[in-house]
This record gives structure tokens, sequence and C-alpha cells, in this order.
């Protein structure tokens, strides 16, 4: 395949979880010319400013072009494929062999848009018997995941487009997008005097700035506010009851702990005025139609199960769910979690949830003389030496490592820590997929057809696995033929072929990746090998959702991946109706199951609980990783892509700038119980007092290709602490890290420097 120079090509964003559908005219290998796809069924020629700057991680000049094998002195040398391959997979082998595969643990999976590669990625584990994982979303999400599996089994998304009141909570959806076409609905909201917006957070953000309705918590204290929220609906009757008694169990528990709540005692906790909290409760239960979206500023803060638990009640008690601009449960293309994926750590006995472990008890589950600790580690498209809470205790860890092993396009923090590194292929220079379909009642699927060839010495993900899978010689390839010539043959006869391997040999579906890579994957058309795993995932969808498969136009599985396969700018691959949302409740009575008794002890013991944790020597709660302007995440390692920001400021409140004797532009030192850094200032009225802020995104190093390195702004996990995370989830408190800041002196920077 060689580039369209000058033809505007079908692809996406791959900066946020919405993955926009973009249009690029490619200029040799430079991404010359970015604007939204009108075509894309979900995006529909939306996107933000970040998109239109990606050939800063297309064409970084840190991009790695052979494997890297570490030399005894720490050094790296190239090293050729077949090389790096047989070395790696005789390593995984031998710490399977000695001490079980189950102490190589695998981290990642893709980045944002980058989830085909992990597909594949299962049965090189599975073969070696592997089975703990982590990535970034159990830094995230798995709180959330935890009460949403009790409530209903599957994962909510609300409906703003058309909700009449849209509840933002810990969320800045500006910024950080999240939904389809963000900035223009939250316009739509705003000029509507008929809908209503409410926002909890302790920063004045871009949204909370549109908002009808500011609760502007103290940092750290959503959970009164939310309590208290949810305690007004019941005590002021404000609740559907007819919904509740149709399609609710566990109501009398919920409703015995809400009526105790004191509404008046946790607004002043919380720092929101009562009055208008309780306006804030009074217009959610008024309303035909309420969506609610928690993030980051609430899962990774004190509480955050918690607040998970009751900002759903928001909804569910006022039966805002399987009607328009509501709540909505969704079909899934491939999840995210692993349903029933539960268990404990082997060192820690910290909770396996949704299949994956939390991310900040790695360190403590290598660096340890513990007989079933990790010994060895595959990292894909992931760099948890620089994301992860505490990152000098990650390295310090990954150091202990028999074997560590990175996949990845550039020569990451994580990846100076490898013994082997393995060079990916961009997200541009081959098939690719996101598995964020998170939409409802319209779900769509974009497999990215390839933009150029992938730069010479690089490789897809699928084919680094499938070259691993070779080397351990798992199949029998006598056993692939006939499924070769079925494919060959077209998708009916492929599928009748393969139901009968798999009857004969359920072994093949344990690997069913790598089955499909070798056997359908050659018959696909050129550049779309890698694409072939969506194949499985095409008929499991249309059987798990066939109605709504065949309302999108899709008479069945083969049908389904077929579209996928042609659709460049995506397609529709459900359509739901709104009953349909009770079907997809998993529990056998399909009603929502609202009583959690650990939830609602945790709702009784807020009375007591202490809402502060900043202590003298650490006064100022510091949000480590606030989404800006020109943040994304680690892929970005270009500090060129920022038109301003350039150093990652950090942002403090007007009074606290005053009270430390700090200017706008000058320094500080950022000092917390893990660490410490330097950073420029940047007063804002945005921010409360005693509260601060640094970006997501900084600290990486880049050579500028000159013989320099830059390393802009502070990397925030210098300074948080693996320690501070959520009792449920083990979600990290990224968000709020007690600091302390003090001015740096002119003469103090020069000794710094010298």
């Amino acid at each position: 395949m060689t580039e369209q120079t000058g033809q505007w090509q079908p692809t996406a964003c791959i900066l946020c979880e919405c993955n926009c559908g973009i249009v690029v005219q490619v200029e040799g290998r430079a991404l010359a010319r970015i604007r939204g796809d009108k075509l894309h069924p979900a995006s529909r020629g939306y996107t933000c400013n970040k998109a239109l700057r990606l050939d800063h991680y297309q064409n970084n000049r840190n991009r790695l072009t052979s494997p890297m094998r570490r030399k005894p002195d720490g050094s790296y040398e190239e090293i050729d494929w077949d090389t790096a391959i047989s070395e790696i997979a005789a390593g995984f082998r031998g710490i399977a062999d000695t001490h079980g595969g189950d102490k190589i643990l695998y981290y990642g999976g893709g980045g944002q848009g980058n989830h085909l590669g992990g597909a594949y990625s299962g049965a090189f584990l599975k073969a070696l018997g592997s089975h703990y994982r982590s990535n970034a979303l159990a830094q995230e999400k798995t709180g959330e995941y935890w009460i949403d599996a009790h409530f209903y089994g599957g994962h909510t998304r609300g409906e703003f487009e058309h909700a009449e009141v849209s509840v933002f909570v810990g969320k800045n959806p500006w910024m950080s997008q999240s939904f389809p076409r963000a900035r223009v609905v939250l316009n739509e909201i705003a000029k509507d005097p008929a809908r209503s917006m409410i926002v909890i957070d302790p920063v004045l953000t871009d949204t909370a700035k549109m908002a009808d309705y500011h609760l502007r918590v103290r940092p750290g204290t959503d959970a009164w506010c939310l309590a208290a929220l949810a305690g007004v609906l019941v005590q002021e009757k404000l609740c559907d009851e007819t919904f509740l008694a149709d399609h609710v169990t566990g109501v009398q528990a919920v409703r015995t702990v809400l009526a105790e709540v004191p509404v008046a005692d946790y607004a002043q906790r919380c720092g929101v005025d009562e009055e208008l909290l309780r306006a804030a409760a009074r217009r959610i239960g008024a309303a035909g139609s309420v969506a609610v979206f928690e993030d980051l500023g609430v899962q990774q803060s004190p509480n955050s199960t918690l607040c998970s638990y009751l900002n759903k009640m928001l909804w569910i008690l006022t039966g805002n769910f399987a009607k328009r601009g509501a709540q909505h449960l969704h079909s899934s293309f491939a999840p995210l979690f692993r349903p029933g994926g539960v268990g404990r750590t082997p060192v820690t006995g910290a909770p396996i949830i949704g299949g994956l472990m939390p991310s900040s008890v790695i360190p403590e589950e290598i660096h340890t003389d513990h007989p079933d600790r990790f010994r060895a580690m595959i990292v894909e498209s992931s760099n948890p030496a620089h994301s992860l809470a505490d990152s000098a205790a990650v390295r310090r860890a990954f150091a202990d490592l028999e074997l560590l092993v990175v996949i990845d396009v550039a020569m990451t923090e994580t990846a100076r820590l490898a013994h082997y590194v393995l060079p990916a292929a961009t997200q541009f220079e081959k098939a690719e997929a996101t598995f964020f379909n998170l939409e409802f009642p319209h779900n769509t699927f974009h497999l990215r057809h390839r933009l150029m060839e992938p730069l010479p010495g690089t490789l897809p993900e699928p084919e680094i696995w499938a070259r691993l899978m070779r080397e351990l010689d798992v199949v029998d390839g006598a056993e692939l033929a006939p499924l070769r010539r079925a494919a060959a043959q077209g998708l009916p006869e492929f599928t009748e072929a393969f139901l009968a391997a798999v009857g004969a040999n359920p072994g093949l579906g344990k690997v069913l990746p790598f089955v499909l890579h070798e056997t359908l994957g050659p018959t696909l058309p050129e550049g779309l090998s890698g694409a072939a795993a969506l194949w499985g995932l095409a008929q499991k969808t249309a059987m798990t959702y066939p109605d709504a498969v065949r309302r999108a136009g899709h008479a069945d599985g083969n049908a389904l991946f077929s579209a996928i396969l042609d659709g460049r700018s995506g397609v529709t691959f459900t359509v739901h109706d709104y009953e349909d949302d009770f079907t997809l409740i998993t529990h056998p009575d399909r009603k929502i199951a609202l009583d959690i008794p650990e939830m609602l002890a945790e709702v009784a013991a807020l009375s007591a609980a202490p809402a502060a944790r900043t202590t003298a020597d650490f006064p100022i709660v510091l949000s480590a990783g606030e989404r800006r302007a020109y943040t994304a995440n680690d892929i970005m390692r270009d500090p060129a892509w920022r038109k301003r920001d350039s150093d990652g400021a950090l942002r403090v409140s007007v009074e606290d700038a005053a009270a430390l004797g700090l200017s706008d532009g000058g320094r500080a030192r950022i000092t917390t119980a893990a660490g410490s850094a330097e950073a420029t200032v940047e007063i804002s009225a945005s921010m409360l007092p005693g509260h601060a802020s640094l970006p997501n995104g900084y600290g990486v190093d880049f050579a500028d290709g000159a013989g320099g390195a830059a390393v802009p702004g502070v990397a925030p996990n210098a300074l948080t602490s693996s320690a501070w995370r959520d009792a449920y989830a083990g979600t990290p408190w990224h968000k709020h890290v007690p600091a302390r800041i003090e001015k740096v002196l002119a003469d103090d920077g020069l000794r710094a420097v010298g």
C-alpha cells in the first residue's frame, strides 16, 4: 500500500476516549491537514483543538525503529526481530516452567484508541498460564465498575444530548470531552432555558462557568455533598415511587439510611450553601430526564467508590432510566472489564475487580521476597513508570523483575527499565480500533485503516503477538490448514469450518485471536490482517444483541464484520429501543439491586468521618493530573505540540498566592510525603484556597534530535503515594494529595541549577 498523498483519508483522534472521527491529508509520512469527519456516525464532524496537532505524535523524533536489548552495563543494543522474539519467548517460557505462569503480569492493552493489539495479548498469556492483568482503568474506573456490577451488571452512560438536567461530578467535559460532540452539547444545554446543568467540583472549571448550579465542594468532600443531595430526594419525597416499586430492589434499606442524613451539617462540611444544594436536588427531582457523569475528580479522590454509589442514587431514585435523555445501559463490542473477573492479588490480597488488579499495589506485588511475587512483566502501549502513583517506588520494583518486556513506539520511561523493547507501528501505520463503545441508543465501532506503511523496523502489535505465539509452538499448524482453506473461500465457509474446528478441539477457542490472525487474517484486504480478531467479536455481538444488531442493518455476525471492514468512517453496530435497558440488566429479575450493605454502612459512617486529610506540614490539597487545553496522554511526548502552558504551571488560588508570597510566572517548590518538585506558578481565581493543581502529561523527556533533551513540567506521580488509595477498589488518590508549597527565590533557583 502506498501513501495516498493529497487525498482526504478517514481515521480517528487518539487523545481521549471519544476517538472522534477525523479525515487527514498525508504528505510523505506527515499528517499535513486534519479536520473532523462529517461521515463519522458518532462525532459527525466534531473535533477539538487537540486532534489537529496529531502529527506531533505520528512524527515523534523519538520513534524506535529496532528491537532493543539491555546490556549488562544498562545500555541498549539493537537486535534483529528473530533474535528478540526467540529470546523473549524463551525467557517467559522459562519463568512459567520454573515459577508458574501466574508469576507473569501483563500491564496495558493499548492507549486511547489503540486497543486492537491488546486483543491478541490474551492468547500468548493463556499459553503461558498468566492471568493477572492491570491497566489505566484500574487507576480510575474499577470502583465504579464494582458498584455497577452490584446494581445492574453493566456500564451506564448518560444521554446528555437530550437530557433536561445534566449532572457532572468531578468532571469537566469542556476540556476532557468523553461523550460525543461534548462542547456542542454543553453549549446547547447552556443556551436552553428549559434545561439545566449541575456541576459538583471544587474548581471553577470551564464547564462549571456554564452551569446553572455549581456545587463548589471543598476538595475531597464530594461524598458529603452527594449524600446530602440523595438525602434531600428521600426526605422531601422527590423519588419516583412507581419506578422504584416496579424496577428496583433494596429500596427500603437505602431509604432508611438516607432519611437520617443531616443535610444542613453535610452542606456545611462540604462548603456548599444548603439552599443551593437543596435547589439542585429539587431540580433533579422535578426533571423529566436526568443524566449523570462521574469522572476522575471523584474517582481518584477519597471515598471514590462511595461517591460512585451515591451519585447513581440521583438518577435511580428519580427513575431516570430507560427513557430519552436519561441514563442507559448500552451494548459493548468488546468488554473493557471481564465480568466475574474477581479475586485477590497474590501478595497483598488486594481486590481484583473486572479482571484488573489495582495498579497501586504493583510495586508491593513485585518488590518483596514473597514466594508468589511477580517475576516477569509485559507492558504494552503504556508507561506505568510514569503514570502510576509513587513512580520512584515503581521504578525500584521494576528493577527486581527477572524479565521486563515493553512494546511501544518510543523509548518511554518504562522502556528504559526493560530487558527488551519491541518497536510498534504507530496508530496511523496499522489497522486500529477502540473498544470505548459506550453510547445509547446508537452505538458505533470504528476500524481505522492504516494511512501509511509501518516505519521500517517496526511491526503492528498483532504481528508481534503472532510471532511470539509461533515461537511458543502452542498450536499445531496442521490444525489451522482447513481453516486457511475455508477462509480463502469466504466468510460463510470459514464460519462453518471454524465451528467444526473448535468443536473438535475446544483448546483453539482459548487462543482464538491467534487462530483468527493466522487463518482469516491473510484473506483480509491489504493492511487489515490485524482486524481478524474482530470477526469473533462481531459474532459474539450479533448473538448478544440480535435485535439491536439487525436494527442497525446487519443480518448476522458476518454481515456486521463485513460492514466494519468496509466502513472507513465507522459503523453503527447496534440500535436499541429505550425499553431494551431493562433487558440489559444482568440480574435474573431484570431489576436494579440498590442495597449494597458495605456502602450503606459507609454512608452512615460519614457523620463521624473526618472531612479533611491535610496536616500542618502538608496543608494544601494537590490535584496531580488536571486535564487542560494542551494535555492528553503520555503518547504526546514532543512538547512542541503545546501552544501554551509549555511548563505545565502549578495553579494556585489568589488567597494562597498572597499568603505564600507567590507571583504569577514565578517559581514554587511543591512537596508531598512522596517527593518534591519545582514548577512555574499560575495564580488563578478558579482554585479554592487550600487547593492547587498540576496538569497531566508533563514530565516525560524528549530528545530534540540535536543531542539535547527536554523534560518540560513536573511528572505528577513523583509526588503521589500508592499508599493513599480507595479501600474497596484500590484506586489512587491522585486528585487529593496533601502538599506544602513554598516560594523559590531567584538565588535558590541558581543554586539548584548549579
